[in-house]
């Protein structure tokens, strides 16, 4: 269930009775609006790049083993082939690989490919006790399981789900996730086009890691590749 303090935050997306909402104060929502009864051609929602004044981005993945991060957890993450891979241990619980450093602000991408079925995601701005993740987490799962969604773990549950006609995971393919948080506005996109958009209070107060989680259940294998993110703090 979407919380109903939501009704004053600005959302672009679905929640979980799949209603559209834009806060029409912002200029980019009449954009949105025009895109929305047909009255522009060709509105895709294409992910805009950075601009020159925030710096290059900086790798969090060397291609060869995990130094700047942390793992908690049984579960397996290794380096393969370049790629950095978690995968379903004997436990079969949850599990994270986090940066040992916090970020607040900050634009990330990474590419993430699915070998097996099961449920992942990229947490940010979270804190962990062991498997104990408090923080938020853009969804990384199988097709049409809201890849892209904002999903705050041990509290609201989900905040906001990518609209039903937008584009989905390539399974056994690479995807390209791109994650902004500024201030308490976070953005994502998938492979190219913007999935959601969300203004929320409570996210807006949050610092913390980034966490790659592999989810409980077995089964899983993600591989990740070119995590890159850029500090918009430093």
């Amino acid at each position: 269930m979407v919380p109903e303090h939501q009704d004053q935050d600005s959302v672009r997306g679905a929640d979980l009775t799949g209603e559209i909402h834009i806060d029409v104060r912002a200029p980019q929502s009449i954009w949105v609006i025009f895109c929305l009864i047909g009255l522009v051609a060709g509105c895709g929602g294409q992910a805009d790049p950075l601009p020159e004044n925030w710096g290059e981005p900086q790798t969090l993945f060397n291609g060869h083993d995990l130094q700047g991060w942390e793992i908690h957890g049984t579960e397996l993450w290794y380096v393969e082939e370049g790629d950095l891979v978690c995968e379903s241990g004997r436990d079969a619980e949850y599990g994270y690989l986090a940066t040992e450093k916090t970020f607040l602000d900050f634009d990330l991408t990474l590419e993430f490919k699915q070998e097996a079925d099961g449920n992942s995601g990229v947490f940010f701005r979270s804190n962990l006790d062991g498997i104990i993740i408090n923080g938020w987490q853009a969804e990384v799962a199988p097709p049409g399981l809201f890849t892209g969604g904002i999903y705050e773990s041990y509290g609201r549950g989900w905040l906001i789900q990518p609209q039903s006609d937008q584009p989905d995971v390539r399974m056994g393919d690479w995807n390209l996730l791109r994650i902004r948080a500024v201030a308490d506005t976070v953005t994502t996109w998938l492979n190219g086009v913007e999935m959601v958009q969300l203004v929320d209070a409570e996210i807006g107060e949050g610092e913390g890691v980034i966490a790659l989680q592999i989810h409980d259940g077995g089964g899983i294998k993600v591989r990740w590749r070119n995590i890159k993110i850029v500090d918009l703090n430093r």
